[in-house]
């Protein structure tokens, strides 16, 4: 379903916009698309780096298990 909206955007913004695509809709919905594609992999990301940063003392403790296992062979 669409909504119809309006915005309010510089003309020289409006001026690029229309040098990519003469349908400004297109061209907007891919980029609002992209934008939050970008702040989900960002919050993801992160999510990731908090879980990775509570677990990094046994994580290190495994890989250098793994390590000394190794020159052991």
């Amino acid at each position: 379903m669409r909504v119809k909206t309006s915005v309010t955007l510089p003309a020289e913004l409006i001026a690029r916009l229309d040098l990519i695509d003469s349908n400004r809709s297109a061209v907007l919905e891919r980029a609002a698309r992209a934008f939050l594609a970008l702040q989900e992999r960002q919050s993801r990301d992160t999510r990731d780096l908090e879980i990775i940063g509570r677990n990094a003392d046994a994580l290190n403790r495994e890989a250098a298990d793994a390590l000394a296992f190794q020159r052991l062979k």
